[in-house]
């Protein structure tokens, strides 16, 4: 018997796969970094938690029923919609589900990492088209690009990082040039954007809806997102999906959370307002910045953008340094949340730029 000492390796497939390191350790102060809710969920979710009972945690979760009273939040019918372990969960499926060996993922970029990296552990080729001048969606560019090959295309609506919204008739134009493919639609921020496609579900067969309840809803924490997409899709993805993926405590959750409008309407307030404020101060500031449609707004800060995010975090304020996103050569993308972190934040920003005597992004 040999004595050379072997361990066993993944396939080839999973370590050409993309890395994504989130920078989560460690993080007190006020989180402007995540595009989280900064402020809490709704009272009822909390509610809601203190009614699930020692005996229904040692039940596998059943989530049949949960995802009826979400479909008919949104007016989609059951067979149309599947909630998820956060939308992470639901981008995984959509490419175990519709990319294979010779397949193309059409992604426009800069946009959400996750979907390079579920996409590169699939046997697809990633195809990226770079966002025009601005930041703005490449139509043109991206119809040109769509082929036999195309079998997935992702649209984030609002885009992260940028803040970006595309129009309602760019995306029909998308859909309506590859019926092959399945066009994602990916609405994580629609609550500060208030624009969807979730009407089109049923009658356009090759588009798909995600939406999360880590943003407006505060429930990043429960890991919660959805789905919807016509029947004849959604009966793949459920084959693909793990039955018990979505956890006990969020399914419990969500119906409170969905009932509380009052709540949701209060917080998407009052971050519209306080990106008003934010977007103002960065005016007076001289800082440049790409106009937004989501909790967040990119700014340029230039070669100085590592120091700033440090010096931010010195002083209690996180944020997040897109400086190796595809196009944002130094750049910080903002969480807008409640005013009163929003001003907070403007005012270490005040502070750090002076402290490190910050000239502009020489762009």
């Amino acid at each position: 018997m040999s004595s050379t000492v072997t361990t066993p390796q993944p396939r080839d497939l999973i370590r050409r796969m993309k890395d994504y390191h989130p920078p989560l350790g460690d993080r007190g102060g006020i989180r402007l970094d995540f595009n989280e809710n900064t402020f809490a969920c709704s009272p009822a979710v909390l509610e809601a938690l203190g009614r699930v009972s020692r005996a229904e945690l040692t039940m596998y979760p059943e989530r049949e029923r949960i995802e009826t009273i979400a479909a008919s939040h949104l007016g989609l019918q059951p067979a149309q919609l599947l909630l998820t372990n956060g939308v992470d969960e639901a981008i995984h499926v959509l490419c175990q589900t519709y990319l294979g060996p010779g397949d193309e993922m059409l992604l426009p970029v800069p946009t959400y990492s996750m979907y390079a990296v579920y996409a590169s552990g699939t046997d697809a080729s990633l195809v990226e088209v770079p966002a025009e001048d601005g930041f703005r969606f490449p139509l043109e560019a991206l119809l040109t690009r769509i082929t036999p090959a195309t079998k997935l295309i992702a649209i984030a609506n609002p885009n992260s990082p940028t803040g970006q919204a595309v129009t309602r008739e760019d995306i029909l134009r998308v859909l309506a040039a590859a019926p092959h493919a399945i066009v994602l639609v990916d609405e994580a921020y629609f609550h500060f954007h208030g624009q969807t496609v979730m009407d089109l579900i049923g009658s356009v067969p090759n588009l798909i809806v995600a939406r999360t309840f880590s943003k407006a809803y505060g429930l990043a924490g429960l890991r919660l997102g959805l789905l919807a997409a016509a029947a004849e899709q959604m009966q793949w993805l459920r084959r693909v999906i793990s039955p018990y993926s979505v956890n006990s405590l969020a399914l419990a959750c969500l119906p409170s959370a969905l009932a509380d409008q009052d709540y949701i309407d209060w917080y998407v307030a009052e971050v519209l307002a306080a990106r008003a404020e934010f977007t103002t101060a960065l005016d007076h500031m001289g800082v440049r910045y790409w106009p937004s449609q989501a909790n967040f707004v990119l700014t340029s800060i230039g070669p100085k953008h590592a120091e700033f995010a440090r010096a931010m975090r010195d002083r209690g304020v996180l944020v997040r340094d897109r400086s190796a996103d595809p196009g944002c050569d130094g750049c910080v993308r903002i969480t807008i949340g409640i005013r009163e972190h929003t001003a907070k934040g403007i005012q270490a920003m005040a502070e750090v730029l002076k402290q490190i005597n910050w000239t502009g992004d020489s762009k």
